[in-house]
């Protein structure tokens, strides 16, 4: 008896709620989905820019530096010995795409020296990392050339040739720090002087390099016979490789592969989520914490918003209530159809955000990426993670609608009624 009382409650509950909201005012309606819609939204969008900022980075480092797999040198070696086996091995692995050896060196770099008469002054040069590269192997791996921002790319007849990173000049990096020097009035054609392990050689600058990724806006790129000259380096022993992988190929396979055949005995292998920057995973980690507080305070907005207009509603329609209650209408009914009002707007309202994000924003970004100084903003919105938290709108907005409601039924009928 009790259950069938029950399911009688919840179908009149369920009756009682179309019928207020069909009888309900259109705009009011709309306005209550369109505060979900944009609650929703705050809740997946904020998160997913904080998170998709340091994804892009992340992206970015792989696809312009690191590969899919990355052989740097080890702790306390000055490169990575055995290096052209290392080489070999990489070269005849069946998952490896292309790759780019590199040698790297710490040097300075020098600018407008002729024209400096009293040595008195503070030179103008920078210190930065000397990369000597395959430019067409390196082209392959990370397509360096569609990150040339004045000037044009190495060719592998340019041997007096070199390319500058933007945050070596202070054109595009205009920042002031003891710590941190760049050069000044220096742009492509100007002739700039490099000193490479105690060796010096002038240079012609070709092109700038603006990539987003540290690591090589702080670089000069020259051809890697020209470098292993200035270094001294005969036997090819090589400081770098970054591996592309072949599409769909789980990059720990490669990396493997390569520890089974001995490589990690003498360089450092990792894939590239593994060879990130710390300060990268940090980051990573705090927006991702920051996404969900603030998505936390969206959640309590909702909650909030869904109180007052249930509540408001309940207590005009107070009379109506005492009403219903009076001529038996069981108070679980009453209740459950302000649950189910609740449930609407919040339902209406995630799925609307969701064709918007999916449908619009997430494509948008994705082919516009926000320019932000450090990455191509992007927006991450994994179905899952988005789906939880529609959920989680969902419970807190039927909680939130329960409360009033409740509050309201729980008057005396006759005063209700009397509307005392």
């Amino acid at each position: 008896m009790r259950f069938k009382h029950l399911l009688t409650s919840l179908k009149l509950g369920f009756f009682l709620a179309i019928r207020q909201i069909r009888r309900s005012s259109i705009g009011t309606t709309a306005l209550i989905i369109f505060v979900m819609t944009l609650t929703f939204l705050n809740l997946v969008v904020i998160r997913g820019v904080l998170v998709g900022l340091i994804e892009s980075s992340t992206q970015v480092y792989r696809e312009r530096y690191s590969g899919d797999v990355f052989i740097s040198v080890l702790p306390k070696k000055e490169y990575i010995e055995n290096s052209p086996n290392i080489i070999e091995i990489v070269k005849n692995l069946p998952w490896t795409d292309t790759y780019s050896a590199r040698y790297v060196q710490g040097g300075k770099i020098e600018g407008t020296y002729k024209e400096r008469i009293d040595f008195k002054d503070k030179a103008n040069e920078a210190a930065a990392q000397i990369a000597g590269i395959d430019p067409i192997a390196e082209d392959q791996t990370t397509n360096l050339s569609t990150k040339i921002i004045e000037g044009s790319y190495l060719t592998p007849d340019d041997t007096e040739s070199i390319l500058v990173g933007a945050n070596l000049l202070k054109k595009y990096l205009a920042f002031e720090s003891p710590a941190f020097s760049n050069l000044s009035d220096v742009a492509v054609g100007s002739q700039v002087r490099l000193t490479v392990n105690g060796n010096t050689r002038e240079m012609t600058i070709k092109g700038v390099v603006k990539s987003k990724v540290d690591e090589l806006d702080l670089r000069v790129f020259m051809l890697d016979s020209t470098l292993r000259t200035l270094i001294g380096r005969t036997d090819y022993n090589v400081d770098e490789i970054a591996i592309k992988t072949k599409p769909g190929v789980d990059p720990y396979i490669v990396k493997n592969a390569l520890l089974n055949s001995g490589v990690g005995n003498t360089a450092t292998v990792q894939v590239s989520e593994e060879a990130l920057p710390k300060f990268l995973k940090d980051i990573k980690d705090t927006f991702a914490l920051l996404g969900n507080v603030i998505g936390s305070i969206g959640i309590a907005v909702a909650s909030i918003t869904i109180f007052i207009v249930i509540y408001i509603n309940a207590i005009t329609r107070r009379k109506f209530i005492g009403i219903m209650k009076g001529i038996g209408i069981d108070a679980v009914a009453i209740q459950f159809s302000y649950i189910l009002q609740s449930i609407f707007y919040a339902f209406m309202g995630v799925v609307l955000g969701m064709l918007f994000l999916y449908g619009f924003l997430v494509p948008f970004v994705d082919a516009h990426p926000i320019n932000f100084p450090f990455s191509d903003g992007i927006i991450v919105a994994e179905y899952s993670a988005t789906t939880i938290r529609a959920i989680l709108l969902i419970i807190t907005t039927i909680i939130a609608g329960y409360i009033p409601a409740r509050l309201v039924v729980k008057q005396n009928t006759l005063d209700a009624i009397l509307g005392r």
